[in-house]
């Protein structure tokens, strides 16, 4: 019998409507005249699934008892004795009750295959045991049933279902998938953005997975060899020419023909002369580069292929571009430019070399002037060849007097000085001297000489070729040390750049040390005296250099910003060179540390400056907002005075309300304006402990006016740190201006589970506390002033405070170390947000006494 196929949908979410588009699918396909029967799918509920699942054949399913209720099963023999063309079953990792024949569901779909039965199911992403952790870590929810990957993967067909996170937000709070009671709680769980967002990308680097096992296996049954890389990482080399940006470019049209890639341009900067690099052509490159949506690197190094090399296999490329010179061609024969040693030792990694008229070999040539190992050994081997050609040569014409074979011999020096330096020169001055007195004066033949004039003669070309050698070497000596201090500015100039330009952090600019000298880390290293400990303050890499004096000979280097400050780097033996360059970046380090405590200083001063500003504030608020409930106290105790005996009864009682209601007023904004006054001068200091969001709820809602207030806490909510008086108030002025501003509406304490979101701050996990109202909400661009002091919606009229409620709730929560943020509530409305750290200590108990901190009301 042939099996029947497996078609399933995978839900990026719950709630995406996997279960809707598979009984789409079923309708789809008794149009087209295919035998379609139900075996088992739940409408949970939701009107529409349950619209698509009635116009379909259902068998009918079992009720087995589970946990003490009866919950429906599919009947396994009954859709088998039905035997349909296609079996519309779903939950594919639902785990049956105990008294089913199989464990789980996906065994009795095997069931129908192996009749032949074509099936459809469904799946959710959390339902895959490979990614339970993963899902685990981003919902904090409890544990899903889950399926083997594997059984998964053996399906036929496997469809992604999704929306946008949005989008399914919306659908719920619209209340089609929760009813109206638990829409708030799932959108403040479950369904949050971020959770939304992050399930989506993993189901869809699953479903990538998943279609690369597909073009494996496609190119395995039809034989095809070839590469075909799903992801290219493309590494481009520059080097500050103009005609540069056309190999950005081509590397840039390389990387578009992949779905996916990176592109990453590097220039190493080496101390060789680069006569057509260009810092201007350099920003442009920077600028084309970001552009193209790639990233810029500037790395340092004296052999320019094996730099280029080692930087592309750190960052695991799969292509590298680079340009190549049209001329040259002795140099490429050789094989001993750039572009050849980078094709010699690229390995696995494909290597294009761009050819256009302005390149120069890719990467700059070696300085010409350059004393490296290959030119001294040729000075050598020339300062061996010339004397012995020259001697040669001009032994054919013996009617030359012995000047003449002085001026070509020292000729022969001056060649060997310019190419090998000073001792190939010194050498050859040595040879020639040797071969002038043998061959060219008397006695012929001998090294003796008769004449006086003749030995004044050769040493004086002596002297000379060797003055000739020493001036040739310390000429390329000064330009090696010129190049050098350009090529060491160049890169100084571009970290000032960055700095200035991107305003750089400490671990960014440790990290682009750690880049340029292609270290294995780099950190800042402070000590409070010239004599103390060091102590390491931030470091990046995967491993802390060693402090200052520890580090191991050859594998690391420190240079001393000032008597405090340190810059060390390690896993890398550094060159006299590199160390000028690391006593530079550690002075720049020194400022931009300068730079940070003088932006401290401004905050401070910008803080002062607001301080005042709320100051002049307060002033104008007291002569204002308070002067109304003054006079209504004045007017009803005036009123009492004189006419206590004349008033009725009852008008005695509305006035001595009046004054209890004004005086209430009173006392909530002078307790605002003292809480803002003492936010702004900093003296808001809180006395945080552990603190159960429940307390906090219950106390904040005392006194409050009555409204359609509803508290959804999760059972098992961590404590937090925090001052509960603080807290209390936070929660009430959260809960007064909602009740203000969404009156008549539901406004609904949301407090989630355990971890939920894995939110942090500073890297510390918080807990989350969310109010939500169903009002006319704050437009997106007003929620920041929303938290400013004397704020409120729309010009509202007086009588709805001053403006200072949510300013002190944000101020008290970000003086305990918190986050208060706003958010739109899908379908209309407002949610606030308070984060705060969890508690690290022991557990509160309800019996516990109040916190007496300086927030408390």
């Amino acid at each position: 019998m042939v099996r029947g196929t497996l078609r399933i949908f995978l839900g990026a979410a719950p709630g995406v409507g996997v279960t809707y588009v598979m009984l789409q699918e079923a309708h789809q396909m008794v149009t087209t005249g295919r035998d379609v029967a139900v075996g088992i799918a739940l409408d949970h509920g939701r009107v529409q699934t349950r619209e698509l699942l009635t116009d379909l054949e259902t068998v009918a399913p079992t009720s087995e008892a589970h946990n003490g209720f009866d919950r429906p099963e599919m009947d396994v023999d009954a859709v088998l004795a039905r035997h349909p063309e296609v079996a519309v079953v779903d939950e594919f990792a639902h785990a049956n009750a105990p008294d089913c024949r199989n464990r789980y569901r996906w065994q009795d779909i095997e069931e129908l295959l192996s009749a032949g039965i074509d099936v459809l199911s469904t799946i959710s992403i959390q339902n895959l045991a490979s990614l339970e952790d993963v899902v685990s870590a981003i919902t904090q929810g409890p544990r899903k049933e889950t399926v083997p990957d594997g059984i998964v993967r053996r399906a036929d067909q496997i469809e992604l279902v999704d929306i946008s996170p949005e989008l399914l937000r919306q659908r719920i709070a619209d209340g089609n998938i929760y009813p109206r009671t638990e829409i708030d709680t799932a959108l403040a769980n479950e369904f949050r953005l971020g959770n939304l967002i992050a399930l989506r990308e993993v189901a869809l680097i699953w479903l990538a997975d998943r279609v690369d096992e597909g073009l494996a296996k496609y190119r395995a049954s039809h034989g095809i060899t070839e590469n075909w890389p799903a992801r290219e990482r493309v590494v481009v080399g520059v080097t500050g020419n103009p005609g540069d940006e056309s190999i950005i470019r081509r590397a840039s049209r390389i990387l578009s023909r992949v779905n996916g890639g990176d592109l990453l341009a590097v220039h190493v900067r080496t101390s060789a002369a680069r006569p057509k690099e260009s810092l201007p052509a350099l920003a442009d490159q920077r600028e084309l580069v970001t552009g193209l949506g790639g990233s810029f690197h500037t790395i340092s190094g004296e052999d320019e292929a094996a730099a280029l090399l080692e930087f592309a296999r750190s960052v695991n490329a799969t292509q590298l571009v680079i340009g190549i010179s049209r001329s040259r061609f002795p140099n490429r024969l050789l094989g001993r430019d750039v572009p050849s040693k980078v094709v010699r030792g690229s390995g696995d990694i494909d290597v294009h070399m761009v050819s256009h008229p302005s390149a120069a070999g890719g990467l700059p040539r070696a300085n010409p002037w350059g004393l490296g190992i290959a030119r001294t050994t040729a000075g050598f081997i020339l300062a061996v060849l010339i004397p012995a050609l020259a001697t040669s040569i001009l032994s054919l014409t013996p009617e030359l007097n012995l000047a003449t074979h002085v001026l070509v011999h020292l000729t022969g020096v001056m060649a060997v000085a310019f190419i090998g330096g000073l001792w190939p020169a010194v050498l050859a001055a040595i040879l020639d001297s040797l071969l002038l007195n043998y061959f060219e004066t008397d006695p012929v033949g001998t090294l003796r000489i008769n004449d006086p004039q003749n030995l004044f003669a050769l040493m004086v070309f002596l002297g000379a070729g060797i003055t000739v050698a020493l001036l040739v070497g310390l000429s390329a000596k000064r330009t090696q040390e010129a190049a050098r201090a350009r090529a060491e500015a160049a890169t100084l100039a571009d970290l000032a750049r960055d700095a200035l330009i991107e305003d750089d952090t400490i671990a960014a600019f440790l990290d682009k040390v750690r880049e340029t000298f292609r270290a294995g880390s780099a950190g800042l290293f402070t000590r409070e005296d010239p004599g103390g400990e060091w102590e390491l303050r931030a470091h990046a890499g995967t491993v802390p250099p060693a402090p200052p004096g520890a580090e191991e000979p050859g594998n690391g280097a420190y240079e001393l910003a000032d008597q405090q400050t340190a810059l060390a780097v390690s896993g890398k033996t550094l060159t006299a060179g590199d160390r000028r360059l690391l006593t530079a970046h550690a002075a720049h380090l020194l400022l931009l540390r300068q730079r940070h405590a003088l932006h401290l200083r401004l905050k401070d001063t910008t803080r002062m400056a607001e301080g005042n500003s709320i100051r002049t504030s307060i002033l104008r608020a007291v002569s204002h907002d308070l002067r109304t409930p003054l006079a209504g106290i004045k007017l009803a105790v005036t009123s009492l005075q004189r006419q206590k005996r004349r008033l009725p009864e009852e008008i005695q009682d509305e006035m001595l309300d009046t004054i209890n209601s004004y005086t209430d007023r009173l006392d909530s904004l002078i307790g605002n304006l003292l809480d803002m006054s003492r936010i702004s001068s900093g003296s808001a200091a809180p006395l945080t402990s552990p603190v159960t969001w429940r307390d906090a709820i219950e106390e904040a809602l005392r006194g409050l006016p009555e409204g359609n207030i509803r508290v959804d806490l999760a059972p098992n909510m961590p404590a937090i740190d925090a001052d509960l008086g603080m807290l209390e108030r936070v929660i009430a002025n959260i809960v007064e201006n909602a009740l203000k501003y969404a009156a008549g509406s539901d406004i609904v304490i949301v407090g989630p589970s355990s971890g939920s979101g894995a939110a942090t701050i500073n890297g510390r996990p918080c807990g989350e506390l969310r109010i939500v109202d169903h009002g006319q909400g704050v437009p997106a661009g007003d929620v920041v002033a929303m938290f400013e002091p004397f704020q409120r919606l729309d010009d509202a009229p007086e009588g709805l405070g001053i403006g200072l409620g949510l300013a002190v709730a944000k101020g008290f929560t970000e003086a305990m170390g918190g986050q208060l943020t706003a958010e739109p509530t899908p379908g209309g409305g407002l949610t606030v947000v308070i984060r705060l750290p969890l508690s690290t200590g022991p557990q509160p108990t309800r019996t516990e006494p109040r916190g007496t901190g300086s927030g408390a009301p």
